[in-house]
Protein backbone atom coordinates (compact mmCIF):
# COMPACT_ATOMS: atom_id res chain seq x y z
CA UNK A 1 0.00 0.00 0.00
CA UNK A 2 3.19 2.30 0.61
CA UNK A 3 4.13 1.87 -2.79
CA UNK A 4 1.01 2.86 -4.38
CA UNK A 5 0.02 5.65 -2.48
CA UNK A 6 4.42 6.70 -3.59
CA UNK A 7 3.69 5.83 -6.91
CA UNK A 8 0.13 8.10 -7.02
CA UNK A 9 1.78 11.11 -5.39
CA UNK A 10 4.51 11.13 -7.67
CA UNK A 11 2.46 11.00 -10.74
CA UNK A 12 0.36 13.96 -9.30
CA UNK A 13 4.04 16.00 -9.18
CA UNK A 14 4.75 15.11 -12.34
CA UNK A 15 1.76 16.46 -13.41
CA UNK A 16 2.40 19.76 -11.72
CA UNK A 17 5.59 19.71 -13.16
CA UNK A 18 4.84 19.22 -17.09
CA UNK A 19 1.64 21.08 -16.54
CA UNK A 20 4.20 24.22 -15.53
CA UNK A 21 6.59 23.49 -18.40
CA UNK A 22 4.25 23.34 -20.66
CA UNK A 23 2.61 26.88 -19.55
CA UNK A 24 5.96 28.74 -19.90
CA UNK A 25 6.72 27.45 -23.55
CA UNK A 26 3.21 29.31 -24.48
CA UNK A 27 4.36 32.65 -23.01
CA UNK A 28 7.57 32.75 -24.27
CA UNK A 29 8.88 34.40 -27.35
CA UNK A 30 11.78 33.45 -29.65
CA UNK A 31 12.77 30.53 -28.10
CA UNK A 32 14.85 29.02 -30.16
CA UNK A 33 17.28 32.69 -31.10
CA UNK A 34 20.93 32.47 -31.25
CA UNK A 35 21.78 35.80 -29.56
CA UNK A 36 25.40 35.68 -30.91
CA UNK A 37 24.15 35.46 -34.60
CA UNK A 38 22.75 38.79 -35.95
CA UNK A 39 19.57 37.83 -38.83
CA UNK A 40 18.54 40.41 -41.01
CA UNK A 41 15.10 41.66 -41.60
CA UNK A 42 13.57 41.95 -45.24
CA UNK A 43 12.37 44.88 -46.16
CA UNK A 44 9.17 45.37 -48.22
CA UNK A 45 8.46 48.67 -50.25
CA UNK A 46 4.36 49.16 -49.30
CA UNK A 47 2.91 50.04 -53.15
CA UNK A 48 0.58 53.50 -53.39
CA UNK A 49 -3.53 51.57 -53.85
CA UNK A 50 -7.07 53.00 -53.94
CA UNK A 51 -8.50 54.84 -50.83
CA UNK A 52 -4.64 55.81 -49.94
CA UNK A 53 -4.51 59.63 -48.95
CA UNK A 54 -1.54 60.70 -49.59
CA UNK A 55 0.07 63.98 -48.50
CA UNK A 56 1.77 65.78 -51.67
CA UNK A 57 3.71 68.53 -50.71
CA UNK A 58 5.74 70.36 -53.40
CA UNK A 59 8.66 73.58 -53.05
CA UNK A 60 11.03 75.07 -55.08
CA UNK A 61 12.92 78.19 -55.95
CA UNK A 62 9.84 79.70 -56.87
CA UNK A 63 7.59 79.42 -53.48
CA UNK A 64 4.73 80.92 -55.19
CA UNK A 65 4.87 78.95 -58.54
CA UNK A 66 5.32 75.53 -55.66
CA UNK A 67 2.39 76.67 -54.13
CA UNK A 68 -0.53 75.42 -56.12
CA UNK A 69 0.29 72.41 -55.68
CA UNK A 70 0.04 72.16 -52.31
CA UNK A 71 -3.26 71.62 -50.22
CA UNK A 72 -3.67 73.32 -47.23
CA UNK A 73 -1.53 71.44 -44.76
CA UNK A 74 -3.68 73.50 -41.53
CA UNK A 75 -5.09 70.60 -39.24
CA UNK A 76 -8.37 71.29 -37.96
CA UNK A 77 -8.07 70.68 -34.20
CA UNK A 78 -11.58 68.19 -34.88
CA UNK A 79 -9.69 66.03 -37.24
CA UNK A 80 -7.06 63.73 -37.67
CA UNK A 81 -6.58 64.30 -40.86
CA UNK A 82 -4.63 66.19 -42.82
CA UNK A 83 -6.25 67.42 -46.35
CA UNK A 84 -4.90 65.30 -48.89
CA UNK A 85 -5.16 63.85 -51.96
CA UNK A 86 -7.46 60.46 -52.47
CA UNK A 87 -6.66 57.86 -54.82
CA UNK A 88 -9.98 57.03 -56.54
CA UNK A 89 -10.44 53.22 -57.78
CA UNK A 90 -8.76 53.54 -60.92
CA UNK A 91 -5.96 54.32 -59.14
CA UNK A 92 -5.27 57.91 -60.19
CA UNK A 93 -5.06 61.15 -58.17
CA UNK A 94 -5.64 64.36 -59.77
CA UNK A 95 -3.28 67.74 -58.97
CA UNK A 96 -3.24 71.33 -60.17
CA UNK A 97 -2.19 71.43 -63.73
CA UNK A 98 -0.69 68.23 -63.81
CA UNK A 99 -4.15 66.68 -64.33
CA UNK A 100 -5.03 62.76 -63.40
CA UNK A 101 -1.91 60.75 -62.62
CA UNK A 102 -2.25 57.13 -62.20
CA UNK A 103 -0.46 56.10 -59.15
CA UNK A 104 -1.39 52.90 -57.85
CA UNK A 105 1.49 50.17 -57.77
CA UNK A 106 4.01 52.44 -57.01
CA UNK A 107 6.03 53.40 -53.78
CA UNK A 108 5.97 56.91 -52.42
CA UNK A 109 9.44 57.46 -53.21
CA UNK A 110 8.67 56.50 -56.42
CA UNK A 111 5.58 59.10 -56.90
CA UNK A 112 7.79 61.64 -55.89
CA UNK A 113 10.58 61.02 -58.58
CA UNK A 114 7.95 61.18 -61.04
CA UNK A 115 6.01 63.87 -60.29
CA UNK A 116 9.63 65.74 -59.89
CA UNK A 117 10.30 64.42 -63.41
CA UNK A 118 6.92 65.57 -64.80
CA UNK A 119 7.38 68.90 -63.03
CA UNK A 120 10.76 69.87 -64.69
CA UNK A 121 9.85 67.88 -68.36
CA UNK A 122 6.80 69.91 -68.39
CA UNK A 123 8.55 72.96 -67.57
CA UNK A 124 6.51 74.31 -64.84
CA UNK A 125 9.04 74.02 -62.05
CA UNK A 126 13.14 74.42 -62.15
CA UNK A 127 14.63 71.89 -59.86
CA UNK A 128 11.48 70.55 -57.97
CA UNK A 129 11.32 69.08 -54.14
CA UNK A 130 8.47 66.82 -53.31
CA UNK A 131 7.87 64.94 -50.43
CA UNK A 132 4.79 62.35 -50.26
CA UNK A 133 3.55 60.79 -47.41
CA UNK A 134 0.72 58.41 -46.67
CA UNK A 135 -1.48 59.69 -44.50
CA UNK A 136 -4.38 57.52 -43.66
CA UNK A 137 -2.42 54.42 -43.10
CA UNK A 138 -3.56 52.07 -40.05
CA UNK A 139 -4.07 48.46 -39.05
CA UNK A 140 -6.35 46.32 -36.73
CA UNK A 141 -5.04 43.84 -33.66
CA UNK A 142 -7.91 41.09 -32.45
CA UNK A 143 -8.00 38.11 -30.06
CA UNK A 144 -5.79 37.77 -27.34
CA UNK A 145 -3.92 41.29 -26.66
CA UNK A 146 -4.96 43.47 -23.80
CA UNK A 147 -6.32 46.79 -26.31
CA UNK A 148 -7.52 45.10 -29.45
CA UNK A 149 -8.42 47.65 -31.93
CA UNK A 150 -7.51 49.70 -34.80
CA UNK A 151 -4.30 51.86 -35.02
CA UNK A 152 -2.98 54.80 -37.39
CA UNK A 153 0.72 55.16 -38.01
CA UNK A 154 2.74 57.56 -39.66
CA UNK A 155 6.14 55.85 -39.46
CA UNK A 156 7.13 54.65 -42.74
CA UNK A 157 7.74 50.91 -41.75
CA UNK A 158 6.50 49.02 -38.53
CA UNK A 159 6.86 45.46 -37.56
CA UNK A 160 4.19 43.13 -36.57
CA UNK A 161 5.76 43.50 -32.55
CA UNK A 162 5.80 47.33 -32.74
CA UNK A 163 2.04 46.78 -34.03
CA UNK A 164 1.65 44.36 -31.13
CA UNK A 165 3.11 47.14 -28.98
CA UNK A 166 -0.02 49.81 -30.28
CA UNK A 167 -2.16 47.09 -29.19
CA UNK A 168 -0.32 46.80 -25.53
CA UNK A 169 0.94 43.34 -26.31
CA UNK A 170 -0.17 40.03 -26.45
CA UNK A 171 -2.60 38.51 -22.98
CA UNK A 172 -0.75 35.44 -21.57
CA UNK A 173 -3.72 33.96 -23.11
CA UNK A 174 -2.30 34.44 -26.51
CA UNK A 175 -0.82 31.90 -29.05
CA UNK A 176 2.47 33.14 -29.55
CA UNK A 177 3.28 30.34 -32.20
CA UNK A 178 0.21 30.87 -34.22
CA UNK A 179 -0.51 34.57 -34.87
CA UNK A 180 -2.80 35.05 -38.02
CA UNK A 181 -1.61 38.01 -40.55
CA UNK A 182 -4.40 38.87 -42.90
CA UNK A 183 -3.58 40.84 -45.57
CA UNK A 184 -5.52 42.67 -48.88
CA UNK A 185 -3.36 43.53 -52.02
CA UNK A 186 -5.15 44.00 -55.06
CA UNK A 187 -8.20 42.85 -54.04
CA UNK A 188 -6.93 39.51 -52.49
CA UNK A 189 -6.51 38.49 -49.21
CA UNK A 190 -3.68 36.36 -48.31
CA UNK A 191 -3.78 34.77 -44.61
CA UNK A 192 -0.30 34.17 -43.07
CA UNK A 193 0.65 32.30 -40.02
CA UNK A 194 3.82 33.53 -37.92
CA UNK A 195 5.69 31.88 -34.91
CA UNK A 196 6.73 34.63 -32.52
CA UNK A 197 8.42 31.94 -30.35
CA UNK A 198 11.04 31.24 -33.41
CA UNK A 199 14.19 33.44 -34.56
CA UNK A 200 12.96 32.49 -38.18
CA UNK A 201 10.07 35.88 -38.47
CA UNK A 202 13.10 38.15 -38.38
CA UNK A 203 14.00 37.00 -41.94
CA UNK A 204 10.31 36.33 -43.10
CA UNK A 205 9.20 38.88 -45.43
CA UNK A 206 5.94 39.73 -43.33
CA UNK A 207 7.87 41.28 -40.58
CA UNK A 208 6.67 44.48 -41.59
CA UNK A 209 3.23 44.91 -41.43
CA UNK A 210 1.46 46.92 -44.23
CA UNK A 211 -1.66 49.47 -44.38
CA UNK A 212 -4.83 47.81 -43.51
CA UNK A 213 -3.18 44.81 -42.48
CA UNK A 214 -5.03 42.62 -39.93
CA UNK A 215 -3.07 40.82 -36.90
CA UNK A 216 -5.21 38.06 -35.36
CA UNK A 217 -3.98 36.28 -32.12
CA UNK A 218 -5.59 32.75 -31.40
CA UNK A 219 -6.06 32.03 -27.37
CA UNK A 220 -3.84 28.78 -26.31
CA UNK A 221 -5.25 25.78 -25.12
CA UNK A 222 -5.46 26.84 -21.66
CA UNK A 223 -7.73 29.57 -22.68
CA UNK A 224 -9.69 27.13 -24.87
CA UNK A 225 -10.47 24.52 -22.28
CA UNK A 226 -11.24 27.76 -20.06
CA UNK A 227 -13.92 29.31 -22.36
CA UNK A 228 -15.59 25.21 -22.19
CA UNK A 229 -15.62 23.74 -18.78
CA UNK A 230 -12.18 22.62 -17.99
CA UNK A 231 -8.51 24.01 -18.49
CA UNK A 232 -6.78 26.77 -16.04
CA UNK A 233 -4.59 26.17 -13.33
CA UNK A 234 -7.00 26.77 -10.65
CA UNK A 235 -9.85 23.82 -12.09
CA UNK A 236 -6.49 21.42 -12.89
CA UNK A 237 -5.45 21.62 -8.77
CA UNK A 238 -9.35 22.04 -7.83
CA UNK A 239 -9.61 17.78 -9.89
CA UNK A 240 -6.10 17.04 -8.83
CA UNK A 241 -7.43 17.80 -4.66
CA UNK A 242 -10.90 15.85 -4.94
CA UNK A 243 -8.99 13.27 -6.69
CA UNK A 244 -6.46 13.26 -3.81
CA UNK A 245 -9.10 13.35 -1.51
CA UNK A 246 -10.91 10.10 -3.29
CA UNK A 247 -7.67 8.20 -3.06
CA UNK A 248 -6.94 8.79 0.45
CA UNK A 249 -10.54 8.03 1.60
CA UNK A 250 -10.36 4.71 -0.40
CA UNK A 251 -6.99 4.03 1.24
CA UNK A 252 -8.56 4.56 5.15
CA UNK A 253 -11.56 2.56 4.02
CA UNK A 254 -9.71 -0.41 2.78
CA UNK A 255 -7.19 -0.29 6.17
Amino acid sequence: MNATKTNFFLSIFGLFFFYSCSSKKEILYFTDIDYKKQDQNVYTVNKIQPNDILSIIVSSSSSELSMMYNLNQDQNQNSSLFQGYLVSQEGKITLPILGKILVTGISLEELESLLMKKLIDEKHLKEPIVTVRLMNAKFTVLGEVNQPGTYKYTEPQISILQALGYAGDLTINGKRENVLLIREENNIKSYIMIDLTSKNWFSSPHYYIKPNDIIYVNPNGPKVKTAGYVGNLGTFISVVSVSVSLVLTIILLSK
